[in-house]
């Protein structure tokens, strides 16, 4: 990307310090899902896009309203209070914006406290790096994308379109902010995700369900083992099923994720079996994450997941008569991806390299993030932005700091390329 006089000027105004402070307000407020915090984050960025001359849409979402759509994406965690916000910097000309910046402010959870360096909710900066929860996952973009929003501002450059930022919450548990958002009638003609991406511009998510398997049995003393049917012996046929049909589903994968060991796994996260050591266990809950491929609907891979077990099923003398019990609750995340030969790939590569970074690869993501709603509601839409998600979610979790900036000069330079 050629950077013009006005780019430049406007990127003179871009302020790292500013950047650290907004990162560590919004880590300060420990925005886990379901929390006070997540709450507390999305009024701070009304509060902080006010500061920075955009007009606020603010409100409270309307959650029983919101659970009884036929699209709602679901949601993993009990809420009973939850808000949108999003900023609009205006244009001469009015109207769509011409982008949107989007980025979630929810976080999970730090686990055990004890093992991270320091306090999980405070950022600290070492060896060029900015350590805490959520600083890779998501809020060193979303501090990124307010570090594009306050050189703009303080360069005084009026743009031509209108630029939205979108700060949602509840990503992590399905898509609740992004959907609500998007519900609200806040579109734009296209979209950047500032979720990590390693330096690679993301065009395309695989999509992910939650699982939930309920394996019965016959209980009985563990003295008399064998007069009993443990539930555990059900599983390990579930679990011999759900290996050949990921090894079935990883075949023929595709040019965009043929850089993934596996693109779309199928794995188990929790077990809970029997209630006494000396009895055979009667029932088993496992649940786990079911990878869905880019392009298959999302009730095509409930079926595909059901029919696997039921066959295995009709081969087992206890299964035949007691069918291990399948059901879907929690976030359901559909594939996404950008349209073939859309322009805002090359914006995006142009302002990355125009900002200091190598030109991005277009990379697909084995992970379901809010691209797929975006995409669903007609919105073109790609993901960039500092971090890798490695790292995310992980004990110390980090950015690098010089990573965190770039992003912010190409959210810069893609805003006066589409907004003009």
């Amino acid at each position: 990307m050629t950077v013009s006089v006005d780019s430049s000027a406007v990127l003179a105004h871009l302020d790292p310090d500013q950047i650290a402070a907004d990162l560590a307000a919004l880590v300060g407020l420990a925005p886990v899902d379901g929390t006070v915090g997540e709450v507390a984050a999305s009024h701070w960025c009304a509060d902080r896009l006010t500061e920075l001359g955009a007009e606020v849409d603010h409100w409270e979402l309307d959650l029983p309203t919101l659970r009884q759509e036929t699209e709602f994406p679901g949601i993993e965690v009990e809420r009973t209070e939850a808000w949108g916000t999003v900023g609009i910097v205006p244009g001469e000309s009015g109207g769509v914006p011409a982008l949107a910046l989007s980025g979630h402010l929810d976080v999970v959870p730090p686990g055990d406290s004890a093992l991270w360096a320091d306090d999980p909710f405070t950022v600290r900066e070492r060896d060029g790096r900015w350590h805490g929860r959520g600083v890779c996952d998501m809020l060193g973009g979303v501090a990124a994308v307010l570090g594009a929003v306050h050189a703009l501002r303080t360069s005084g450059i009026r743009l031509a379109r209108p630029l939205a930022v979108h700060t949602v919450i509840g990503e992590e548990d399905g898509g609740l902010g992004a959907y609500a958002t998007l519900r609200r009638g806040h579109t734009a003609d296209a979209c950047v995700i500032a979720e990590p991406t390693a330096g690679h511009v993301v065009t395309d998510n695989a999509g992910s369900l939650t699982f939930r398997l309920v394996v019965r049995g016959r209980a009985a003393h563990g003295s008399m083992r064998t007069s009993g049917i443990s539930a555990l012996d059900g599983l390990d046929v579930a679990r011999e099923v759900l290996r050949e049909l990921e090894a079935q589903r990883n075949t023929g994968v595709g040019e965009r994720f043929a850089h993934l060991l596996l693109p779309f796994p199928i794995s188990i996260g929790t077990v809970h079996a029997g209630d006494w050591a000396s009895t055979v266990p009667d029932v088993c809950v496992a649940e786990g994450r079911f990878g869905v491929r880019p392009g298959e609907p999302v009730a095509a891979a409930q079926a595909t997941l059901r029919a696997a077990l039921d066959e295995a099923g009709r081969g087992d003398l206890w299964l035949r008569d007691h069918p291990i019990e399948v059901s879907f609750p929690g976030g359901t995340f559909a594939p996404g991806r950008l349209p073939d030969d859309h322009p805002l790939l090359d914006v995006v590569q142009d302002a990355a390299a125009g900002a200091g970074a190598p030109r991005p690869r277009a990379t697909g993501a084995p992970y379901g993030s809010d691209l797929r709603l975006y995409a669903a509601a007609g919105v073109p839409t790609v993901q960039y932005g500092p971090g890798d998600i490695a790292n995310a979610h992980a004990v110390n979790e980090y950015v690098e700091i010089d990573e965190v900036v770039r992003c912010a000069r190409a959210y810069v330079l893609t805003a006066l390329r589409l907004c003009g």
